[in-house]
């Protein structure tokens, strides 16, 4: 069987709903007929609040209902969420799955939420992707993660630059940092802050440079963070869809000290990496990168002159790796000539030095959040010991859309088993089947005829051992928890005040 007769083949597989989500970053994913439920996911319906707090109004709610509305004619490609309760938190998270033995609630309500970050004492940090008048905000939960509820979200600091959508923190350099479109800005934090203390000051400027001069006009505007150690990691999204950067700071992953100093490129030709995650057992740096659109063969119709010649073929895949263990020097993942198992996606080129990723997911899975689960996390919401030292990561899903008018991918958080560094099950690059490597951990974001009810970003896990997901779409930051108690008990504890 050749190469693309094989992926064609487990890209067929991975139209899975509950146990899997096909969803993209690079190509198109049709489905077979749907399976059924996850015979374990419990609707989350039946053990969220019935409040929450709120912040800045959520921009995604017009977009929410416009979907909602649409019901283009299509084969299924999830299975069918149950009928909204009549008891579940109003809007529109009485659609989702959460996996069995646990169960969540909504805790905040603010627009746009992107990547979150868990402060020592149970307050929560919201990265917002709204920005208003060339400003944008980063907001703070408190007591996100305590035994009584959330206290409601008030804006921590306001950057003077758009789309302060990433967000870190060091306790060593006792210091928060937040990445904004052109920069990545430091702020001095003492535990216990709800409002930054003095104002933040910029320490490192990216995007420095102009667009690619052959841009198609895909320019990604957001900026990511992460810290591990005495290093700061900052990924930059390409100025294009497909082409060649002339600005050395986008389109790559850089590290400096925490003081913005001592700049270097640790990963290039990476075409998006919004989602950043440190292993804390290890210290490596992970990264996702997002696929290019429009690739030979594709069936989106979002990709001009395209059709569903090969409806089976979803490519390139979208992946999670380790960028940080492939030795000292600046990693190449390739973008755009080369992808996936160093297959070249342009006549004569040379693939033979790029990366293999680690995990792999769909293309047009957006991976837009992800984290480590601790390895021994002691809090009063740890989770049982079989997530120690995985990875929770979250399929954002894309905007593009098949000749039937149906989204190709569908948002999907999900769990990754690990051992150390590495995943628990390698890719399979013989037969390559991409739903081997993780599961799903809580489903239902889209329907059959492509109605969305949510698109999961920033994910974190709380100082007590709560998992909790922002949601962009919704405009929500939900708070999962393990627990065998009844639904109704389960409300009562975590009501919000």
């Amino acid at each position: 069987m050749n190469r693309r007769n094989v992926v064609a083949r487990a890209s067929a597989l991975c139209a899975l709903s509950l146990t899997a989500a096909c969803s993209g970053g690079g190509g198109g994913v049709a489905a077979p007929a749907p399976p059924a439920p996850l015979a374990s996911a419990t609707p989350i319906a039946t053990a969220i609040a019935t409040a929450t707090h709120t912040a800045a109004p959520p921009t995604a709610t017009a977009a929410a209902t416009a979907v909602a509305t649409a019901t283009p004619v299509a084969t299924p490609v999830a299975t069918p969420s149950p009928a909204p309760s009549a008891t579940a938190l109003a809007g529109l998270n009485d659609r989702l799955y959460l996996a069995s033995g646990f169960y969540g609630n909504t805790i905040a309500t603010i627009s746009q939420p992107r990547q979150l970050v868990a402060l020592p004492n149970g307050d929560l940090l919201v990265g917002s992707k709204t920005s208003q008048n060339g400003s944008s905000t980063v907001y703070l939960v408190p007591n996100a993660d305590g035994m009584q509820g959330a206290g409601a979200p008030v804006p921590f600091a306001t950057l003077p630059d758009t789309e302060a959508q990433g967000v870190a923190f060091s306790n060593s350099a006792a210091a928060i940092f937040v990445a904004t479109t052109n920069g990545v800005w430091k702020i001095p934090y003492h535990v216990g802050d709800q409002s930054a203390s003095s104002a933040p000051v910029e320490i490192l400027k990216v995007r420095t440079g102009p667009v690619a001069p052959n841009s198609d006009g895909d320019v990604h505007t957001t900026t990511s963070v992460a810290v591990s150690g005495a290093q700061l990691f900052t990924s930059v999204g390409s100025s294009c869809n497909r082409c060649t950067e002339t600005d050395p700071t986008r389109a790559v992953v850089l590290r400096t000290d925490l003081s913005g100093n001592g700049q270097y490129t640790v990963a290039t030709r990476i075409r998006n990496a919004i989602a950043l995650a440190v292993n804390p057992a290890s210290g490596t740096l992970w990264v996702g990168g997002a696929g290019q659109d429009c690739l030979v063969p594709t069936v989106l119709t979002t990709c001009g002159g395209q059709n569903n010649a090969y409806l089976t073929e979803g490519h390139p895949y979208e992946y999670l790796d380790p960028a940080t263990l492939h030795g000292s020097g600046t990693v190449d993942y390739g973008w755009p000539d080369c992808e996936e198992d160093r297959h070249a996606y342009t006549t004569g080129a040379d693939c033979s030095a790029t990366v293999v990723p680690s995990i792999e997911s769909p293309a047009y899975s957006t991976i837009i959040g992800a984290t480590f689960y601790p390895p021994n996390e002691a809090g009063a919401f740890a989770f049982p010991a079989s997530y120690a030292g995985g990875i929770f990561m979250t399929f954002h899903g894309s905007w593009h859309e098949a000749s039937d008018g149906i989204p190709v991918s569908v948002p999907n958080l999900v769990y990754v088993p690990m051992s150390g560094d590495a995943p628990a099950t390698a890719m399979n690059w013989n037969s390559p089947d991409l739903t081997s490597q993780w599961s799903a951990f809580l489903s239902g974001y889209q329907d059959p005829q492509g109605n969305r009810y949510g698109q999961p970003s920033g994910i974190t896990v709380g100082a007590e051992g709560s998992l909790f997901v922002a949601d962009d779409f919704a405009g929500v930051v939900y708070r999962l928890r393990p627990s065998s108690t009844p639904a109704s008990t389960a409300r009562s504890r975590d009501r919000i005040h």
